[in-house]
This record gives C-alpha cells, structure tokens and sequence, in this order.
C-alpha cells in the first residue's frame, strides 16, 4: 500500500471529508436518450492513512438527502420503488484495498445501498494536497464508478411504449472529494 500513496502526498493520519467543499453526484439514464444528474446533500466520510502508508476509506451517505432539483422525483426515489428511505436511511461505503492503476489508483470495497452489500471499484485520482488556509493541509480527489441499481434491489421498471425503460439500470456515481488532515 505504502507505494500506492507514495506520490500522493497523504501523510499518515485522519483525513476528514469536508462536505462544504464535496459533492457525492450521480447520473442515471432518463428515458432512453438524456441524463438526469442529483446529488446527495448530507454525506460523511475520512481517509484514514496508518504510518506504512495503509489507507482506509470509510464513507456514509443519507439517501434521504438525494436533491434532483425536482421535487416529485426526490418523492418518488425516497419512496418504497427506490431508496425506501426509511427502511434503508444511508448507504455506506468501507474500503477494502487501494492499489495503483494507471495514474491513478483503483479503490475496491464495500458499498451497502438499500440493505443490499455489493463489493464496487472506484477509480481514483488524487489532485494533490494543499497546505490549507490555518487550520492544517487538504487534499482533493475525484472519483467514479457505475453500478447497476438492480444489484441492489432497486428493480423497478417502467416500460416505455417503444421499448427501453424510464429510469436505466446503470448509475454513475460521481465524488469531489476535498478531505482535511485532523490534528
């Protein structure tokens, strides 16, 4: 691990997602031909960097937060033919490996979303890690993977007439991360 975050920067310690400078984003297919983008406004999350250079990620995500910019839509994925928010209030995510991959690095671990526990990469890039502003050094990331809803038990359809569906099945799930180094 240590030669994965060697070029990174990270030192060791607990870096703590900043969620006023984050974004936990999505796109989803929107009958067959656009893209629909939201957001989850309340997140969680740290890097934790032990002194070989060993990271862990952990990250918690409120499903109920899920901001579309359409409050119908925000009903609908909340309710029982989605998110079933409350039965299932987060989703969360554990890191299980970090290793490089190209010039980036390639996280792999657990992902819980509605109850269900799938294992997901994520293709990381580290920005770089800045001094701060005062209050101690941060660093930037970025990172995405697609998963695909029904793996979770998301499996509503709505047929369209022509064929195809309303909703696709494949979610693209986009992180702006910037995580700060906690004294």
């Amino acid at each position: 691990m240590t030669t994965a975050l060697a070029p990174t920067g990270l030192t060791a310690g607990t870096w703590v997602i900043d969620p006023v400078h984050s974004t936990v984003g999505f796109t989803v297919r929107h009958l067959m031909v656009s893209k629909v983008r939201g957001t989850f406004e309340k997140f969680s999350g740290q890097i934790t960097v032990a002194d070989d250079g060993t990271p862990t990620v952990r990250a918690e995500i409120a499903v109920d937060s899920v901001n579309t910019k359409n409050e119908q839509r925000d009903g609908h994925i909340k309710s029982a033919d989605f998110f079933e928010v409350d039965k299932y209030p987060t989703a969360t995510f554990t890191s299980t490996s970090v290793r490089p991959k190209g010039d980036g690095l390639l996280v792999e671990g657990d992902f819980t979303l509605h109850g269900i526990t799938q294992t997901i990469e994520l293709a990381l890039e580290v920005n770089g890690v800045n001094p701060g502003m005062g209050n101690g050094p941060v660093a930037g990331f970025e990172a995405s993977t697609v998963i695909n809803r029904k793996d979770f038990g998301i499996s509503i359809d709505i047929p369209l007439e022509g064929g195809g569906a309303v909703v696709g099945d494949k979610i693209t799930i986009n992180l702006e991360i910037e995580a700060g180094l906690q004294s």
